[in-house]
């Protein structure tokens, strides 16, 4: 049987744009909300409606330039297990994700759910995670989200040293960040996330070292530690175009710091960027490393379903026009070819610490590992950069240290 499917949800609103950000993401205003919102629900009730158009591999056109047809093409298997009796594609991870999904009336994401819960069947101990950034949330909201069924809750902490966050733009205060960790906890949320950033400008290793105590003192379940990084069309780009703002020795001095503290907290590195308290590991995200199913709903969601990459409109207005008229929202972007499967395999499955299997990939393609990239891996072995025993194909602590230059080799 297939994996069970994931399901991303963007919210695309901000008290205020943070300086480094480059995501999809405005700021809010109560009118574009509420359409917002009727057209995202308007989007997932037609989901099956439009289904249609997946199942039939006549109406299936395959953009040019990419490569043979497609025989076949079909959403994930439906469910006989759904406690209302239906048949519903089942789903086993929920990702609101923006921008800031916190500063919606709790009553929209009420309504969200409700809509969700009409198309799709949510599994007993499907893993359901809500962006949350601190100051925009409080135990009122929590509660509401427990009560809809929402188990985890990821903050976007970055930094507990206040003249960092202004530097980044960020709405919140060191103390207000810690207290709305607190409210969650005292609301019964046991699946915590935390994101942390370094080589954040004016960062130095000893503020950075006070970072990751408090992060440690509040014990969350996972933290996501990230350096950040310069996107061009930032406020932060114009201000560091190519140079950034931490030197690359404080930065290498950061990320090895991250993992020792971490380890030593007890927290398991299972991804190249995320740690975890055994058994908290994202499922939601080990999906997308994983090469899994995903809808995504909302402006700019991007969604993958067996070979095919799709993603929704990206402008605003055109948005709330389309799901207004009923017109087909997402836009083929990519068919994958079995090249591009195999690549994507070690792409994606090789940022996670665990790597990928040999078998796994024989099943998948028909084809023994070693006679389509046996070259690269024994080179790779070499020098020290992947580790090749047994099944397991996995990343060295060297080759961790610079997976874009290994990575690349697969493309």
């Amino acid at each position: 049987m297939r994996d069970k499917t994931g399901i991303y949800v963007h919210i695309p609103f901000c008290v205020q744009k943070c300086r480094y950000c480059d995501f999809l993401s405005f700021s809010s205003e109560r009118e574009g909300v509420n359409r917002y919102v009727d057209s995202l629900i308007r989007e997932i009730r037609s989901f099956r409606q439009q289904e249609g158009m997946y199942r039939d591999n006549r109406s299936f056109r395959q953009p040019e330039g990419m490569g043979q047809n497609i025989r076949s093409f079909n959403l994930p298997e439906e469910s006989a297990g759904c406690m209302d009796g239906s048949h519903k594609i089942e789903v086993d991870t929920v990702f609101i994700g923006g921008g800031t999904p916190s500063i919606l009336p709790v009553e929209y994401m009420e309504r969200i759910f409700e809509a969700l819960s009409e198309r799709f069947c949510l599994s007993e101990d499907a893993e359901i995670t809500v962006e949350c950034n601190p100051g925009t949330a409080g135990k009122d909201a929590f509660q509401a989200y427990r009560s809809i069924g929402i188990n985890r809750v990821s903050f976007g902490f970055q930094s507990v040293i206040d003249d960092e966050l202004k530097k980044l733009g960020r709405i919140h205060t060191a103390a207000e960040a810690e207290e709305a960790f607190w409210l969650a906890r005292q609301s019964g949320f046991d699946n915590i996330n935390i994101d942390l950033m370094s080589a954040i400008p004016g960062q130095t290793l000893d503020s950075y070292r006070m970072t990751l105590g408090a992060a440690l003192a509040l014990d969350p379940e996972h933290i996501s530690a990230y350096s950040l990084i310069i996107e061009e069309g930032t406020p932060f780009y114009a201000e560091y175009g190519e140079k950034p703002p931490v030197d690359e020795d404080t930065d290498r001095a950061m990320y090895a710091m991250t993992k020792d503290l971490l380890a030593e907290g007890g927290y398991r590195r299972y991804e190249i960027s995320n740690y975890a308290k055994p058994g908290f590991a994202c499922r939601h995200n080990l999906k997308y490393w994983s090469g899994g199913d995903y809808i995504g709903f909302g402006l700019g969601a991007s969604s993958k379903i067996g070979k095919i990459r799709y993603k929704n409109e990206t402008d605003f207005q055109t948005y709330l026009s389309k799901t207004k008229k009923g017109e087909r929202m997402a836009q083929i972007e990519e068919v994958l070819q079995e090249d591009d499967e195999m690549a994507e395999f070690f792409i994606l499955g090789l940022r996670k610490t665990e790597g990928v299997s040999k078998r796994e990939f024989t099943r998948r393609f028909s084809i023994d590992v070693m006679k389509r990239y046996g070259e690269i891996l024994c080179q790779c072995e070499t020098e020290g950069l992947l580790s090749v025993s047994g099944d397991r194909i996995a990343f060295t602590d060297k080759g961790l240290d610079v997976s874009n230059y290994v990575l690349c080799r697969f493309i």
